[in-house]
This record gives C-alpha cells, structure tokens and sequence, in this order.
C-alpha cells in the first residue's frame, strides 16, 4: 500500500493545480471590453483595477440612468452619457501607468486602468 505524507499529497496538488494560478495573462491581441453600468449613484460592477498588457485596445463601454460625461485620464478620451443609451470609449493602452476612468459630472470612479 502507498503512503504519502500531507507535505507531498499537497505538493502534488500544487502541481496539479498550476500553483493557485486562477486566469490565464492577459494577452494583447483583440480588444479588452470593460462595462459600466451606474444607477442611482451606485457602479456596477463595484470600481475595481482592470490590467491590461501595454499596446492593448480597450473598449469602455458606460450606460448612465442620468446624463454624464465619462472620462479616461491621461488618455483625454471622453463620451458623453445619455440616459439609457450606452457610450463608448475606444483606444489604444499605449502608455504605462495607472488611470483613473470616472464621471465628470457625478464625480464617480468607475474604474483604475493598470497599463504594463
């Protein structure tokens, strides 16, 4: 009969599990597509980091219940928000940094863009 010790019955889990590894990198082919939706003041989903690889395109896309301007800083990319009807920003990730994505009018972050 085989033994194995809990060290090595969790070392061989480890390996079978690629390490806790949970999503693929990811990759920069094809756009990143990032939704927003804001209702009575609240994001959805809640504001969070998105990583995205340098070179990526990225594709924000924001639906409002009230009229707003959203806005990528550093990129200078804006839309304006009509009630009920998506906006949509488009660029290029082709600088490294961290990027605030939020409202102007409300002042809501919707979101921190990572570029690496």
């Amino acid at each position: 009969m085989l033994r194995l010790s809990t060290s090595a019955l969790m070392a061989s889990v480890l390996l079978l599990t690629g390490c806790g590894t949970a999503e693929p990198a990811p990759t920069v082919a094809g756009v990143k597509e990032i939704s927003v939706t804001i209702a009575g003041g609240r994001v959805t989903p809640p504001p969070s980091r998105v990583e995205v690889p340098k070179g990526q395109k990225v594709r924000v896309t924001v639906t409002s219940d009230k009229a707003d301007e959203a806005h990528v800083h550093g990129y200078d990319k804006a839309a304006d928000v009509e009630p009920g009807k998506p906006a949509t920003i488009e660029f290029a990730a082709d600088r490294d940094g961290l990027f605030e994505v939020e409202t102007h009018g409300a002042g809501l972050q919707l979101f921190q863009l990572a570029v690496r």
